[in-house]
């Protein structure tokens, strides 16, 4: 309650939702076209301006982390209902934190998606990437409730922390993203490279798709081209409001 009152702005952009969502491309690395949007919290506003990790920190802090979640899910599929066409994957981050009973918790962000006419498989839930995944059972039952409504579900900074390779093969994920430390300057070093075709091995054994993010330059994306499923990155396009 102490962290409300010291700071009402953050308050009062969670409580009014004065933020929105913009959207960076997720691209085919073998066609080089886009086949989904990534959905990043911005704000909606100048007089209400927010860092996204701020905002998600306080919300932590001050016991809003859960409204600010679910507020943000359901703001992503409300944009991609009125931004992309049928067939375009979006790509919406959740705190398994946030998500105490899954049953109980996803009501509101699965009666948005029939509210707005979005198709399940076009929907790809996906772990936040600051969120420490300490409880292997408790994210497992998530991606379970996911599946059973028949969304898409994501694993983020794979290969570094807590999201081992041992993790991915116990959760089996739709879609496995690579840490971006191992992507910086991936092909001035055969080591990553070598780390990222195990996960690749891996990943394809299983049916996960393998996105490579955080790539900045043409050198990397010709790197990974012939080993990763999917890339995003700066060197595609940065967020915006509306696809490119």
């Amino acid at each position: 309650m102490f962290e409300q009152v010291k700071n009402p702005m953050f308050v009062k952009i969670i409580q009014e939702r004065l933020f929105q969502s913009f959207m960076q491309p997720v691209i085919d690395s073998a066609t080089g076209e886009p086949v989904g949007y990534e959905f990043l919290l911005r704000p909606n506003s100048k007089l209400f301006p927010f860092s996204p990790g701020d905002l998600f920190s306080f919300s932590q802090r001050s016991g809003l982390q859960s409204m600010l979640d679910s507020q943000a899910r359901i703001n992503a599929i409300r944009t991609g209902a009125h931004m992309l066409e049928n067939g375009i994957k979006r790509f919406i981050n959740f705190l398994p934190s946030s998500i105490y009973d899954p049953r109980h918790c996803l009501q509101s962000t699965f009666k948005a998606v029939k509210e707005y006419g979005v198709r399940a498989d076009d929907l790809v839930f996906e772990v936040v990437e600051t969120e420490k995944i300490e409880d292997i059972n408790h994210l497992q039952f998530i991606f379970d409730e996911y599946k059973k409504a028949g969304v898409h579900v994501a694993l983020d900074d794979v290969g570094s922390g807590h999201a081992t390779l041992e993790v991915l093969q116990k959760l089996k994920p739709d879609y496995a993203k690579i840490d971006r430390s191992l992507v910086d300057h991936c092909d001035q070093h055969p080591e990553k490279l070598a780390y990222i075709k195990k996960l690749k091995e891996a990943a394809a054994a299983q049916g996960t798709l393998l996105l490579a993010e955080g790539i900045e330059r043409p050198e990397e994306y010709e790197a990974l081209k012939p080993i990763v499923d999917l890339v995003q990155g700066y060197y595609f396009g940065r967020p915006l409001m509306k696809p490119a």
